[in-house]
């Protein structure tokens, strides 16, 4: 049975493809069509739409489709490193097979939200979108890449962290993560400060960029001239051959952004499903540390948290309340 292909920077996930009802050959396909050649992407965007139907078909009757040549598909083929249009047409029909009975129940929950649907679809739709973001990503996700990375940032003398705009909440988020069990990070949003904190890091340092679409110059940029500097860098985006796919290792993210929810939640929650699998990793290889440095932030933070909850019971606001004179702490 055909396993799905390894590319370096963004192997896919080593199991085989009837290992998971996740369609791991469109996901791929999916994260790599920005990067294909005009005629290429036509025949990406066919198996994508329907990979039922390209299983089914000839390479004649798909390139008549697509108003191509045979040998682009072939070519096409090769791109995303299956030796042929057989081996492609093998691992389409598998997964389609397995996820026929799924499919049916949820194609239309799978289509971009339009102006007429109503608002519980609009919930449901958004919904299913959120929990497949998440789960095609754990699916895809390259464990030997995330083992690596882990190692890499474990033994950091410093780790600086990327990302603008939505990814910018990611990035803080790994940033606090990463504060929590102890370990040197910052977050940068502004170009600037990126370039400047990028400047400044040296060997056994880390920088990792955040970017959905891997196009965002501000990040490329910095994670970039981190690597000039002699870090270590660490892309996480949804498309592994776009300009941020430089880096030394490239976790990939599964998310689609349609036409209302760019910048959406279920590209945000790709990324925090990386973001969770580098803390949780961490804190298992750095266990001792980890577990003292969370009991002590706990704590810390429980103290303030208890505080905020005195000052509630009394009418008073936790951003203004001074704990006056009168009023008696309990």
């Amino acid at each position: 049975m055909a396993q799905i292909p390894k590319s370096s920077g963004d192997r896919a996930n080593r199991g085989d493809v009837s290992s998971s009802p996740v369609p791991t050959t469109v996901l791929r396909i999916r994260s790599l069509l920005p990067s294909l050649a005009p005629a290429e992407q036509r025949v990406a965007q066919r198996v994508v739409d329907d990979p039922e139907r390209a299983a089914a078909s000839s390479i004649t009757q798909l390139a008549k489709d697509c108003a191509t040549s045979e040998a682009t598909v072939i070519r096409f083929c090769r791109t995303i490193d299956f030796s042929g249009y057989r081996e492609l047409r093998l691992a389409l029909a598998t997964e389609a097979g397995q996820a026929r009975g799924a499919r049916a129940d949820s194609a239309e929950l799978a289509s971009d939200i339009n102006p007429d649907d109503t608002l519980i679809t609009v919930v449901q739709k958004i919904a299913y979108t959120d929990a497949r973001a998440v789960e095609e990503t754990g699916a895809a996700m390259d464990v030997e890449v995330l083992r690596s990375v882990i190692d890499t940032m474990s033994n950091a003398r410093r780790i600086d962290v990327y990302g603008v705009g939505a990814s910018a909440f990611v990035g803080a988020d790994l940033q606090q993560k990463l504060h929590r069990i102890g370990l040197t990070s910052f977050a940068w949003s502004d170009a600037h400060v990126m370039l400047t904190s990028a400047a400044l890091l040296e060997e056994g340092d880390v920088a990792i960029g955040i970017s959905h679409s891997g196009t965002t110059i501000d990040t490329v940029q910095a994670l970039s001239e981190a690597g000039r500097r002699g870090a270590r860098t660490v892309a996480i985006t949804n498309f592994p051959r776009s300009p941020i796919g430089f880096a030394d290792h490239v976790l990939t993210t599964a998310a689609r952004e349609t036409l209302f929810r760019s910048g959406a939640t279920a590209s945000r929650l790709a990324q925090l499903t990386v973001v969770d699998c580098l803390f949780v990793g961490l804190a298992q290889i750095r266990y001792t540390d980890s577990m003292s440095a969370l009991e002590t932030t706990y704590e810390a933070v429980r103290g303030l948290r208890l505080s905020d909850d005195r000052r509630r019971r009394r009418g008073g606001s936790p951003a203004t309340d001074n704990d006056g004179a009168t009023g008696n702490d309990d």
